[in-house]
Formats: C-alpha cells, structure tokens, sequence
C-alpha cells in the first residue's frame, strides 16, 4: 500500500468525519438564523437617520427624538448581545470540534509514517483540527454566516430608490470578482507554501534529531545553509500569497469607499431632482456599506478560510482511512502457531520491493533466529510480522487469523516488540515497561522487569520504577535502554515476541539476561523471532532462517542450518560474526 492509497479511504462507507460532525449541523442552522436576526437588526442606523432626518428634523419634535434615539439604543443592544453570542457559539463549537477530532486525528498521525509520509507530514494532519478551530474562532465564519443576508441591504436600497439599489448591486458584484479573483490567484499558491512548510518543518526535525552529528563533525554550519535555501522559497511563496490576499483586499477597501462616496452623490443628485429625500441619502448609505462587509472581511479572511477549508478537506481524506475496529470480534488469545504465507513488503516511501515470498511455520516454544547480510530485508520482515509495515502481498496468521482481523489494541496485548531504534517515551521507567497502561499492576512491571534481567539495575537507580527517562530515554545509556526496552516486549506475556538486534548495545551480563528471556519465552509456550548478526544472541534458539536479497533462502532447525563448530552452544565472541551456515 502506497502514499495515496493509504490515505484514499473507502467512498462506499459513510465517512466517519460527517459521523462525528453530525452533532454540529444543528448547532450551524441554529447560528445561521442568529445571523439573520443579527442583519436584520442591522438596518437599525438606516432606519435611524430615515426617522431623524425625515420625521424628528421636520417636525421639531423632541419628544419623537428621545422616542427614536431609545429606540435605536435598545436594538443596538440587542444586536450587540446576539452578536456576541454568536462568536461565543463559534469558539465553542471550535473547542467540542477540536476535542472530538483531535484523538482520532492523532490516531491517524501516529499511523501515517507506516504508509511513508514522514513525520513533518504527519504532524501537519494533528494541526488541521488545530486549524479548524482556530479559524471558527476567528471572522472568517462571521463573514461566510453574513454573506447570504446580503441581498436583505441591496433590496432595501432598491427601495430606496432604484438607481441607488442598482449601484448597490453592482458593487457587490464587482465585490465578488474581486473575492473569485483572490481564490483562484492564492489557491495553488498556498498550498505550495503549505507543502514547503512541511518540507522546511521536516529538514528542521531531521537536524534536531541528528544535532550530536552536526556538532561533532563541523558541518552543522552547512545544515543552517541548507535550511536557510529551503527556508527562502518557503518565504518567497509566503511573501507572494500574502502579498495577492492584501492587494486585494486593498483594492476592496478602495472600492468600498468609493461606492460609498458614489452612494452619496447619486443620492444628493436625486434629491436636487426631488426624487429622494436628505434621510435617505444617509440611510442608502449606511446600508450599502453593511452590504459589501461581508465580502470586504471575506476577502480580508481569505487566507484563513482556505486554510480552514484545505485542512477540512485533508480531515475527511484522513478520516475516510481509519478502519472501523469496532466491527471485529475479539478473537481469544493466540497460543498454537504463527504462519507466514507468501509475504511480500515494499517500501511505503517509494514502493520498492524489499520481501519476496516469505513463507514459514513457527509452532507455540520455538523461537527463531533470522540472519543474513545487511539490506537483505530482516528488519522489514519484523516490521511486516509486527504489523508496522503493511503487507503488499500474502498474509501473517497467528492461530489461523491474520493480523488485521483483530484491532490494534488486542492485537498489542498478544506482541512484544523490541526495535533496533528501542523507541522508550517521555515518562517513567514503570510507564515505558506497562506501555503506559492506565492502572497497571505493579507484579506484572517487576514479573516483566525480572524477566529482560533488569530489575536489579532499577532498583539501584534513585528512583527506582519512577525514574524519568526524558525524551528517548536520554537519561540511560544504550545498554539500558535496550534492557528496559525488552521488559516492556515481555510485559504481560505476550505470545509472539519479536526481538530485532536485541543485543547490539548489551554487556556480557545483558548478553545472559536476553539468553534466559528468550528461554523463558519458549518455556511458557510463547513464540520468539530474532534479528541478529551477533551469534550470542542465537544461543536460545531452534530455528534458523537465512533472509538474502529479499528472500528466505534457508529455514529449519539450527542444528541443520549451522554447521558445528568449536563452540556448539554458540557462546561465543559477541564480537564474532554469525558462524557459517550450512551450503555455503
């Protein structure tokens, strides 16, 4: 599965997306009819200066003057509080949205690297509902919920007076070329700069992650310069999208001021004629100014509104891949075999084959050692094995079932999984070893701590089980690390454990505590797969696969695969290469 297909989603399933927006659209309609009694109350200054100029002026009134300016007060008013209501609505309805979307949308960040997306990439999917939100709290909604209310002002102008409805409307019209003109000028120019974002965002956390490389080799100053070339077209496309949007929306602030201007000499000219009177001209005025608002914010909020739109978009393509794990039936507990028939692996970045045709039998006890030379494919297959990387063809079965026919959390109670990379979070060395498990009992920690041979080194720590590793563990060394990295694979007993270079940072001691935790695996009926390229680690194996080029060349039980050598037990030099296997 590739890049886009991995994120294509299934269009004859109901998007799960609208599923969790349907509670929104009543909450919508409700501010859109807010919004109409909001513009409504807006011809309050327009009908205003008709009953001053018209009525309390001629008249000489006082009375009629303080009846109508009290008026006036109490509809401003109660247009101020429904106006206000309305943004209150709008920014909590951004919040329940964000608190609704934003762990499912993480779900599918965390996923994304498995299909090749790289990490800025999947980061940049989170910030969507972040972007949603912030837009619903921003004008941009106001502006969108006053837009179809606009033909309310150009129809009371029209009443005014024809000419001045006219004028009015063809205002509004050049209005909106100017807003259709902003769309399709920033449309491809924002999301290249979107995407150089990303490709700016991705360069910085590549030399973060790498900053000891660059600091220790001196060539930290030819990183900056490689971000600073990346960096400038991010901000040449920046500079020129911003630069269309306040052109534009220059151009519609001109133009709103000369329609004004406009509104007032053909409304002077029509009173000269006698076909208008002094209150209308104010009032014509005033609500053709009300009228092109709307598309003056829109165009003002367009930048935003894309966004918003682009991430509501990317949302739904997001959603729309998140397989509904509520369907599947809790499968029991594997604990017979594992079986992997005719697997095939292809690299997510660019779809290059790297597995071809793997197939084997492991029955519950055995565990096998997996050997070959580097780039052959061993560590891929672990991640096809461990459902880390989708398969592009074939199947792993664990009792019979394939992996996705159980969910991602039962199918991770019945894994362990040990990478070369060992992966611990931010958090406490107990956390990092129950994988962060709400409530988790303190006897399976240690059960699985004494396991990997590791307790005694906690427990020597000040801390103990609550010492902070900080991010990747950083607070340990490597040996560590990798120790308490294969407790938390053992955590629970889980029935497949893969082991992928367990040993490459262990000491003599490490060596024997992963030794008795593979044995103890197969005591248990479990079923172990290791990586190696150092034979110590093979020591408690039965089985022995040969992976080259992509393919399993030779499996069955060590005895037959390894030829004999001086040490039989294979104890030997950690330093050695795996002995000679048998055919070579």
């Amino acid at each position: 599965m590739g890049r886009k297909s991995a994120l294509g989603g299934n269009k004859n399933r109901k998007s799960q997306m609208s599923t969790l927006l349907s509670g929104f659209r009543g909450i919508l309609i409700f501010v859109f009819g807010l919004s109409g009694v909001v513009n409504i109350l807006a011809l309050t200054g327009a009908f205003y200066m008709l009953q001053i100029y018209d009525r309390a002026l001629t008249s000489g009134s006082v009375p009629t003057l303080v009846a109508l300016s009290i008026l006036a007060i109490v509809l401003y008013l109660f247009q101020g509080v429904l106006d206000i209501i309305r943004s209150q609505i709008l920014v909590r309805l951004g919040a329940k949205l964000d608190h609704q979307l934003s762990p499912v949308a993480y779900k599918v960040t965390i996923d994304m690297p498995r299909y090749g997306f790289s990490s800025a990439e999947a980061i940049e999917r989170s910030r969507d509902v972040d972007t949603i939100r912030g837009f619903m709290g921003s004008q941009g909604p106001l502006a969108l919920f006053d837009l179809p209310w606009m033909p309310l002002y150009i129809s009371f102008v029209y009443l005014l007076h024809p000419w001045l409805g006219t004028l009015t409307l063809l205002g509004t019209m050049v209005m909106g070329v100017l807003t259709l003109t902003t769309e399709l000028m920033t449309k491809k120019r924002g999301a290249k700069a979107q995407q150089a974002s990303i490709t700016r965002a991705a360069l910085a956390a590549s030399h973060t992650r790498n900053a000891d490389v660059l600091k220790a080799m001196g060539f930290a100053g030819r990183a900056v310069q490689k971000f600073e070339t990346i960096n400038a077209k991010h901000l040449g496309l920046h500079t020129s999208t911003t630069d269309i949007g306040g052109t534009l929306s220059g151009i519609a602030k001109v133009l709103r001021m000369i329609l004004q201007s406009a509104i007032l000499g053909l409304g002077a000219y029509l009173t000269m004629q006698g076909q208008l009177s002094p209150g209308a001209i104010i009032a014509a005025s005033i609500i053709a100014a009300r009228a092109l608002a709307p598309v003056d914010m829109a165009i003002a909020q367009w930048k935003n509104i894309v966004a918003a739109r682009r991430s509501y978009s990317r949302l739904k393509e997001t959603f729309s891949a998140l397989r509904d794990d509520e369907i599947l039936v809790q499968l029991p507990k594997p604990e017979r075999t594992m079986k992997l028939e005719n697997v095939a692996v292809a690299a997510p970045s660019n779809g290059t084959v790297i597995l071809s045709d793997i197939s084997f039998d492991l029955e519950a006890g055995q565990a096998v050692g997996l050997i070959g030379p580097s780039g052959g494919g061993k560590s891929t297959l672990a991640k096809a094995i461990t459902n880390v990387w989708p398969l592009a063809r074939g199947s792993v079965r664990l009792d019979g079932a394939e992996l996705n026919q159980w969910s991602d959390e039962d199918r991770g109670a019945h894994v362990g999984y040990l990478p070369q990379n060992v992966g611990l979070l931010d958090g406490t060395i107990a956390e990092n070893i129950c994988r962060f498990e709400p409530d988790p009992e303190a006897g399976h920690i240690i059960k699985a701590a004494k396991g990997a041979g590791v307790h005694e080194l906690i427990v020597r720590l000040s801390d103990g089980y609550q010492t902070m590793l900080g991010p990747d563990g950083s607070s340990l060394s490597a040996g560590q690390r990798q120790r308490i990295a294969l407790a938390r694979a053992l955590y629970r007993d889980p029935f497949l454990v893969v082991l992928d270079e367990p040993n490459s940072n262990l000491d003599a001691e490490g060596e024997i505590a992963l030794t008795t935790a593979i044995e103890g695996i197969c005591e248990r009926g479990g079923i172990t797969v290791v990586i190696a390229h150092r034979p110590s680690a093979l020591k408690a194996v039965n089985m022995i696969g040969i992976i080259q080029n992509g393919r399993l060349v030779q499996f069955g039980p060590k005895d037959e695969i390894v030829k004999p050598t001086a040490n039989p037990a294979m104890n030997v030099n950690p330093r050695e290469p795996v002995p000679a296997v048998a055919g070579e």
